[in-house]
Formats: structure tokens, C-alpha cells, sequence
């Protein structure tokens, strides 16, 4: 490779062009979107920013590249990919270009776990990044993260566990992961996919490289992605909260007193970690770490011992399920991270007496599925360029307030709420109408709420604070 164009200039992207030009590889850049912040990195790299390029220059621009790395923004209905592979120039996201040159690694190339899914990706991803560095190994999260993969390969590690969206796996002809999970498949990312044909096809892509001594790992609850596990190349593992290789298993050791608290998660060789290890253990918690225990077991870089370490301590990021606090017994939820009617579903499931605030930018994708559980939610208040959508969903299942921003969503929660209910932000929508990214919708919601209210009152219902109990024949 001798020349190549980078289409975008955000995170990624100028991971990308640093990545290539440290290897000695001409860098052309591209940009629809030429802020000064991405000039200003041109200009640091020492290349001419082309911003939006007509067809015949940007014919040119691939006619004289060995390779094209779209940014993950560019959607596969961009100019750059159509003329691409009109001209059979070869398409390489960053992790695909990492990848290649992992494997020319003096000695070895280092050993990489892969997450892909329309939700669940990050949580997963840094819950298996920590149960790896229980067991004393040096590790990362890369991919979709701040940590773009051909960045991660120059750091001093043991092994990567690759955040994957199908943004990034779309171009990506040779990326293998020696152990795969894929957590789901959800209507998500219409505007940039031509169809969930296409959606799908991208994820999968997740396993096509895959040798027979490598692990593919699906949810076994949804058909899809167990259709696609049936296609791989590696050997097929599933998990799920029944019926699954790696499942919860309900023991009467941990209810000889009588009471309900919790089961064990266990896989093939047995018992790996009790719930009461965990410091939250919703239905989606105990799931992602299924996930995450099959696939450092799997790919055997760690055991039972670690994963309990990992799940005692471990609290997961922001803006998923973060309980902001609660007043007067009135809980408040952070979910900005939803957003997918897939991923709100998720949250509606885990509770009960919920006052929702959903709405935001439309991604093209029915927001019907948010309201296939209306004896749990007791109101609804719809805001963002998707509200009329999020009125249709719901009018029949649940009151119904309209308002303009987060903050009169907020205001009327107040107003509604009773002691018991949960407020539970969960959009199912992203969040580009009101806020550059979900991070500072549910930043906004936290400071917002935590003014109002002032210092939360105590609430462990969701948080284990008794250490694990000891399974006969696993770890302690």
C-alpha cells in the first residue's frame, strides 16, 4: 500500500491518517464536513483537507488510491463507497487496517476478542476488558471507543477486545477475531445502512473470518443472530438466561434461608460466578456477563476466579441504567444510551411504575417494540423530532405528556411521579436534535435532576454489597 484516502477527518479518522502516515503511507484526506476542529488536524498532519469533492475529483482521488478508509459516519450509500467499489479499490476501516498490520507483529500477532450487537456493545467490551486484567493480563477496549484500534496496537498489551459496529465491520475483507460475541440484532442505524438486509450482513461479518478453532458466540434468544452463529466458520457457543451453553442457574444453595437472591451463572465446565457477586444484576446485566464469561473462557484467557473478581467490582459506564438517585422513594434512571427501541425495551423490562421519557432524532426505525410491555409503564412523556412516532407507540398503553426538551421532561416527571415509580430516561432514539451525542443528553438529565433534587437518599435495591457466597465446585 503506497497511497491512500481517508474520507473523514473526526476520531477515527485522524487515528486512521496518523496510523498511515507513521507507516510511511501517503495520505490523501477527504472531508463533507470540514470543521476547523478537522483542519486544524489536516493542517497538524501536514495534508490538504478536500472538503466535499465533486464527482470527477473524487473519482480521481480513488482512481489514484491502493485503498479507501471511509470514516464511520460515511454511510455505505456515500459517493466514496459506491465509486469504490465501482473501481474495485479495496475498502478498510481502521480496524480492518489495524488487523492487517497486527498480523505482521514481530514474533506474533496478540490474540483479539470482538463485540458487535445493536446494544449491549460497551458494557460487554469493558466488562471483559476488566475480568482479563483480573487475570493479570493487559488489555484494552478498542474499536468504537476512545481507543481506536490502530492506536491500541501500538500500546504494550496481551490482548484486545474490539468494540465493533457495523459501521466499522462493513469494510472490513480480513478482521478475525479468535472469539466473537454477537449480543443482538435491532432495527438500528437506517440512515446509514441501505437496508437491515445490509445491517445484518455487516455484523456477520464479525464471524466470516473465523478459523474452525475459533469460538462464535450468539444470544440464543434471538433467531437472527443464532442463524448467523449456524453460518461460522469456528465452533458455535451460546448464551442466554436458559437453554444456552453459558446460562443462569437457579440453585437452591442460595436459597436455603427461604429467600430469593439470586443463581449462578454457569457454562460447559460448570459453575463461574454467583450473582450476588455482582454489584447490579438486572436481566441484561446477567446476560452481559454471560457474554463476557464465555468469551474470555472460550478463548482461554481467563477463568471463574477472575470473572467473579471482575463482577464484584465492576459498575458498567454511564448513561446506561445509571441510577442518578432517589427521592421520596421516587427512583431516577439514566438511559441515554438507548438508543434503539431495542435497548429501551431492555429498560422497560427491568422495572415497574415507570414514567418514561422517550423521544429524540429519527433514525428511520419503527419505535413500535418500546411498547410491548404497557402493564409496566404508567406514563409516557414524548419530546424530540420523534415524539409524534413515540405518541404512536404508546397511545394506546399509557398517559401521555408532550413537551419541548429534557428539561420540561423533567419538570413534568416531577410533577407526575408517585412514591414507588421510577423515572426512567430511555429514549430509544439518538440524540442529534437537541445534543451532539447521548453522552451529553444524559449529562444534561444527571445535572438537571441531581440540582433539583439535591443529595439522593441511600438505595441499594439494585447493588450487591454482601460478598459471594461459595459455590460448591466453583470459586469463592
Amino acid at each position: 500500500m503506497k497511497r491512500a484516502l481517508v474520507y473523514g477527518l473526526g476520531v477515527a479518522g485522524e487515528a486512521t491518517a496518523r496510523a498511515l502516515l507513521r507507516r510511511g503511507v501517503e495520505v490523501i484526506a477527504a472531508d463533507d464536513d470540514a470543521t476547523p476542529e478537522r483542519r486544524a488536524v489536516a493542517e497538524d498532519l501536514n495534508l490538504e483537507l478536500i472538503e466535499r469533492p465533486g464527482q470527477r475529483d473524487l473519482e480521481l482521488l480513488i482512481r489514484s488510491s491502493d485503498v479507501v478508509s471511509p470514516a464511520p459516519g460515511v454511510p455505505e450509500t456515500h459517493e466514496v463507497i459506491l465509486k469504490s467499489q465501482e473501481r474495485g479499490v479495496e475498502l478498510m476501516s481502521e480496524i480492518e487496517l489495524a488487523y492487517r498490520w497486527e498480523q505482521q507483529r514481530p514474533g506474533r500477532p496478540r490474540p483479539m476478542l470482538a463485540v458487535t450487537g445493536t446494544d449491549g456493545k460497551t458494557t460487554t467490551t469493558l466488562l471483559t476488558v476488566e475480568i482479563l486484567r483480573a487475570a493479570g493480563l493487559r488489555s484494552v477496549d478498542a474499536g468504537n471507543t476512545s481507543t481506536p484500534l490502530v492506536d491500541a496496537i501500538e500500546q504494550d498489551l496481551d490482548v484486545f477486545v474490539v468494540e465493533c459496529t457495523s459501521f466499522r465491520l462493513a469494510w472490513t475483507p480480513t478482521f478475525r477475531a479468535e472469539a466473537a460475541v454477537w449480543l443482538n440484532l435491532a432495527p438500528d442505524h437506517l440512515n446509514w445502512h441501505r437496508s437491515m438486509a445490509t445491517y445484518e450482513a455487516a455484523k456477520a461479518r464479525v464471524f466470516i473470518n473465523q478459523r474452525p478453532a475459533d469460538c462464535a458466540i450468539g444470544f440464543v434468544d434471538d433467531d437472527a443472530v443464532m442463524g448467523q452463529v449456524d453460518l461460522a466458520p469456528g465452533r458455535h457457543v451460546s448464551f442466554g438466561l436458559s437453554g444456552a451453553d453459558y446460562y443462569l442457574k437457579d440453585d437452591e444453595y442460595l436459597k436455603a434461608d427461604g429467600v430469593e437472591r439470586g443463581g449462578i451463572l454457569t457454562g460447559p465446565l460448570g459453575a463461574i460466578a454467583s450473582t450476588m457477586s455482582m454489584r447490579r444484576s438486572l436481566p441484561h446485566d446477567i446476560t452481559n456477563a454471560l457474554a463476557s464469561s464465555a468469551l474470555v473462557m472460550e478463548s482461554g484467557l481467563a477463568g471463574p476466579d477472575a470473572i467473579t473478581e471482575a463482577l464484584t467490582t465492576f459498575t458498567g459506564p454511564p448513561h446506561r441504567l445509571e441510577h442518578v438517585g432517589t427521592w421520596g422513594e421516587i427512583a431516577w434512571f439514566n438511559d441515554s444510551k438507548a438508543t434503539t427501541p431495542h435497548a429501551a425495551a431492555a429498560a422497560i423490562h427491568s422495572f415497574d411504575h415507570i414514567v418514561l421519557i422517550a423521544g429524540g432524532y429519527d433514525k428511520g426505525v419503527d419505535l413500535a417494540s418500546m411498547a410491548t410491555e404497557p402493564d409496566r409503564v404508567d406514563r409516557v412523556i414524548a419530546l424530540g423530532a420523534t415524539a409524534p412516532a413515540v405518541v404512536e407507540a404508546f397511545g394506546s398503553v399509557a398517559e401521555i405528556d408532550l413537551v419541548v426538551d429534557i428539561p420540561a421532561a423533567i419538570e413534568r416527571a416531577r410533577d407526575v411521579a408517585q412514591p414507588g415509580s421510577t423515572v426512567l430516561l430511555s429514549p430509544g432514539c439518538a440524540s442529534f436534535d437537541q445534543y451532539k451525542s447521548f453522552d451529553l443528553r444524559g449529562d444534561h438529565f444527571r445535572s438537571l435532576v441531581l440540582s433539583a433534587h439535591g443529595d439522593p437518599q441511600p438505595d441499594h435495591s439494585l447493588q450487591q454489597d454482601i460478598p459471594a457466597s461459595p459455590i460448591p465446585g466453583g470459586s469463592s
